[in-house]
């Protein structure tokens, strides 16, 4: 993978560049960490649950334009941005949030053994050391970024549509699931600090950012195309929050009672016979190689420009963060502990890189003659 970024050289490029940074980011967004977490929530809260997304949505809202538009108009990484705020700065975010994006790997990992383990049947470890070697092959080609954009993509639409599916099979009472987004009956702020935190938190944010830096897509004069692969992020996001959540509400809704070894496999089972739990499979096995790759390759990024030995050897070193996080999760193996944790440990990570983006927006030495908007 290029060390530097590189100027676009045909409209198709840029098009699947940014199409591909809207999918990193929403797979990111929604990885094994928000399944499990969205079917252990929603089994306790029921449709209350759903104001907790729509606070999600809204915070999602502001962290992903704003972040976005900075490293655009700076041209610079989130960590030289945070350096520029403050000196040093970017070195403690950059360990922060590689730290963050580790603990939240080992849970990707498991949340990729544990899809393999519905699908297939097969030993937790095993699918682990699979799927993380799929994640190498990937970051070992010569086209790493554009097989990263197609992985995502195609693997984003195949987990939206196997969920549509069990949506539809499952019956949620979609009224009851309305009136408590707007009125819930019970409000808890842990689920939304660990939602947040696990859907915009830590390295999630920038994932999108960072990846257009890379394909030299950034400045004042491609904001408008930056804006828009941000929204279509979200969007994508979006539809697969509202569609898990539904899926799990019509079968907690009956009084069924989740497996907490793997909440979320036993209600698609539950709700869609072997067949839902086959997809389930997929769903999972999906979430979790698309956010190994998201957040190896963001946590990767924010220690490029502070150590040249990194800068130099990215893909090696992003391999080498794969596979840390799989003798990590081979050792462990909690996985839907860690999935819940990690997301609670990137949402305490936001208030740090976000606050960093909001001072540098009114830094002309950072975004020069930009004016960003006063309302985010």
């Amino acid at each position: 993978m290029s060390t530097k970024p590189k100027q676009a050289e045909t409209q198709t490029s840029m098009a699947s560049a940014l199409i591909g940074a809207a999918f990193l980011m929403a797979t990111s967004a929604i990885g094994p960490g928000f399944l499990t977490q969205t079917a252990v929530f929603t089994e306790q809260f029921k449709a209350n649950f759903g104001f907790v997304i729509l606070t999600s949505v809204i915070l999602s809202l502001g962290a992903q334009l704003n972040v976005w538009r900075v490293i655009s108009v700076s041209k610079m990484r989130g960590q030289d941005i945070a350096n520029k705020v403050l000196p040093g700065l970017g070195y403690v975010v950059a360990i922060f949030v590689a730290l963050g994006g580790l603990a939240f790997n080992v849970g990707n990992v498991g949340g990729a053994a544990m899809g393999l383990n519905a699908l297939l049947g097969l030993d937790l470890r095993i699918g682990g050391i699979i799927s993380a070697l799929i994640g190498i092959g990937i970051f070992s080609s010569k086209e790493a970024g554009r097989l990263m954009d197609n992985v995502t993509k195609y693997l984003g639409l195949l987990m939206i549509a196997l969920t549509l599916y069990v949506a539809f099979v499952t019956k949620p009472p979609i009224g009851e699931a309305l009136i408590r987004t707007i009125a819930p009956s019970e409000i808890s702020l842990l689920p939304i600090i660990t939602l947040v935190g696990g859907t915009v938190g830590g390295y999630i944010t920038f994932s999108g950012g960072h990846r257009l830096l890379d394909a030299g897509i950034s400045g004042v004069d491609n904001l408008e195309k930056v804006n828009r692969s941000a929204l279509n992020g979200m969007i994508i996001a979006l539809i697969m929050r509202i569609l898990l959540f539904l899926s799990i509400l019509g079968v907690v809704a009956t009084g069924a009672t989740l497996d907490p070894n793997n909440p979320p496999a036993s209600a698609f089972q539950i709700g869609a016979g072997i067949l839902g739990y086959k997809f389930f499979g997929v769903v999972l096995w999906s979430a979790g190689i698309t956010s190994v790759i998201g957040a190896s390759y963001t946590s990767v990024s924010f220690l490029r420009t502070l150590f040249a030995n990194i800068d130099r050897n990215a893909s090696k070193w992003i391999i080498g963060f794969i596979t840390a996080s799989t003798l990590l999760f081979v050792t462990v193996q909690q996985p839907v502990t860690l999935l819940v944790l990690a997301g609670s440990v990137n949402g305490l990570i936001l208030p740090l890189t976000l606050g960093t983006i909001l001072v540098a927006s009114q830094r002309k030495d950072i975004i020069g003659s930009y004016k960003h908007p006063t309302w985010l």
